[in-house]
């Protein structure tokens, strides 16, 4: 009949359910692989990716921005660390006190504890960009901020060794 489509397939051509759609991406000739709107689902190079936010860092902009989003990533995870860090060292100062002091020593722990999980959540979304170099800078950054802070490379951590968790 004139103005229905053809079936093709299990989908329509030219009539109310519009174009087939191209075939998606191959994986031939070194492409990657690429799920749901077009997000990379295997670890890849590259200063070209989507780091958190759409169009961030941004591809026009060089390498200068991607720079600056692992540095941003890195400093994020090191401070991870050292949240980690500092909420058990609030923890181990105890429950001196009764009442009001106890009451504000628990808002800060938890306040402390809210920050570190959101900021590590920040960091585990960015390694969902499954770029390698934001892998590394996140890995690194975890690495630096737990030497300083918790490690006792230096002296300070050593009074908060694993077996005291």
């Amino acid at each position: 009949m004139a103005g229905e489509g053809h079936h093709h397939g299990g989908t329509m051509e030219g009539g109310m359910m519009g174009e087939v759609a191209p075939p998606a991406p191959s994986t031939a000739g070194g492409a990657h692989r690429m799920g749901m709107g077009g997000m990379h689902m295997t670890f890849f190079w590259g200063k070209d990716v989507q780091i958190l936010f759409s169009g961030w860092p941004g591809s026009r902009e060089g390498v200068g921005t991607y720079l600056l989003a692992l540095c941003l990533v890195f400093a994020l995870a090191a401070a991870v660390e050292f949240l980690s860090y500092a909420a058990r060292r609030f923890a181990s100062v105890g429950h001196r006190g009764g009442g009001a002091a106890r009451l504000s020593g628990g808002l800060a722990r938890t306040a402390v504890h809210a920050i570190r999980v959101g900021l590590a959540y920040v960091v585990m979304l960015a390694v969902m960009s499954f770029n390698v170099g934001v892998l590394a800078a996140a890995v690194a950054g975890h690495a630096l901020g737990f030497l300083l802070s918790a490690s006792g490379a230096f002296g300070r951590g050593a009074a908060f060794s694993e077996d005291k968790l």
